[in-house]
């Protein structure tokens, strides 16, 4: 088991890497050596994490791309390899939730968050691993959610979406195993972050959803940021087609 992973020489690719668990993540990838691009629609917010990577001595750079657009990952990944000269690592984090009644549901939200959260992911599962493929294979990192393993009343699609990553997941983990390419998923359940704070803002909301974990706590995205780093890491290559659950014991129970 590795513990403190080194990715000198590596490039790293981040989807939804602007805030919260992608940043993170992107932060701690630069700081084991990688050389990381993250990607995420808001700029400002890109390139002040690129500031804060260039700030803490690693190596980084931000790409405007919505992870819902083919296209979009295409040209993300194609920049990725023309600015770095190799993609070997990738975490497919970028997501959206929904919360509301099932019987209120409109297709509308259906496709907002199954565009993003799991066409998404199949896009840069796309796009990433023939790059991966270049250079004799790579690791891929999806985020999926304790949404993935448990029901939850009330976010219906999201809750089907995180139950899709956990498939694909496991369907491109097989079809790329003996191709060097390694696929896994962490699955964080209440994380402090912007979409936190939106999912849950009444203090009766955040009361409730601290009760779930028996730890007492929230996650930070930095807790996720190390799960991550784990299934990356090259010392690790038995280890795919996996669901690493962070969750501070909510499935547990």
């Amino acid at each position: 088991m590795s513990i403190s992973p080194s990715f000198s020489g590596k490039v790293a690719l981040v989807t939804g890497g602007t805030s919260g668990i992608g940043k993170a993540t992107a932060l701690a990838l630069a700081a084991a050596g990688a050389r990381v691009v993250l990607s995420g629609r808001r700029e400002a917010e890109g390139n002040a994490a690129v500031a804060a990577i260039t700030q803490a001595g690693g190596t980084g750079a931000f790409f405007r791309a919505d992870a819902s657009s083919e296209s979009e990952i295409s040209a993300l990944v194609a920049f990725t390899v023309e600015k770095y000269g190799r993609l070997d690592l990738a975490f497919n984090n970028a997501g959206v939730e929904h919360t509301g009644p099932t019987t209120a549901t409109t297709e509308a939200d259906y496709r907002k968050v199954f565009d993003l959260n799991v066409w998404g992911v199949i896009a840069s599962l796309k796009h990433e691993i023939p790059a991966m493929l270049a250079n004799g294979g790579g690791s891929i990192v999806n985020t999926s959610s304790v949404a993935g393993h448990v029901g939850m009343g009330g976010v219906t699609t999201y809750v089907a979406s995180k139950h899709a990553v956990e498939g694909i997941t496991k369907s491109v983990a097989l079809e790329f195993a003996r191709q060097g390419i390694r696929v896994n998923a962490v699955a964080p359940a209440v994380i402090e972050t912007e979409m936190f704070n939106r999912f849950a803002p009444a203090p009766e909301q955040r009361a409730y959803m601290a009760n779930l974990h028996p730890v007492g706590r929230f996650g930070q995205p930095e807790d996720i940021a190390r799960a991550v780093l784990y299934l990356l890491d090259p010392a690790n290559a038995f280890v795919t087609g996996t669901s690493l659950v962070v969750d501070g014991g909510w499935t547990a129970q």
